[in-house]
């Protein structure tokens, strides 16, 4: 079991092409992990990506996206051992990186599905 362990989904209303080519953009990837190198060791097109991870964590990361009524659901994982050491500042490391990608992947649903109203169809 890694020392810093992440799950998180996300329900996005947009198409899992479109959702696909926004994950799999490499400028994407430096602005929501700065402090990552990412290797891709999977890439499973529209059904997502999987990356070696190296930095300030060494492990590995996920995006999954399964296809959902008119969305996606789209699962992120991060299993990785922090050059760190010490229960607290682990702690504090993963809280700081489960923030920093909800604050990425809301982002990434306001700009994807825009000014759709919750219910309203794609």
């Amino acid at each position: 079991m890694s020392s810093l362990d992440l799950v998180d989904e996300t329900y996005l209303v947009t198409g899992r092409p479109l959702l696909a080519a926004v994950v799999s953009d490499k400028a994407r990837w430096d602005e929501w992990w700065p402090e990552l190198t990412l290797t891709v060791f999977m890439d499973r097109g529209v059904d997502g990506i999987r990356w070696s991870i190296s930095g300030a964590l060494v492990g590995s990361s996920e995006i999954w996206l399964e296809p959902v009524g008119d969305g996606v659901l789209l699962h992120y994982y991060l299993r990785a051992e922090p050059a760190l050491r010490g229960r607290r500042k682990i702690e504090k490391l993963r809280s700081r990186h489960a923030m920093a990608w909800k604050r990425s992947v809301w982002a990434l649903k306001d700009e994807l599905e825009g000014d759709r109203r919750p219910g309203d169809p794609r």
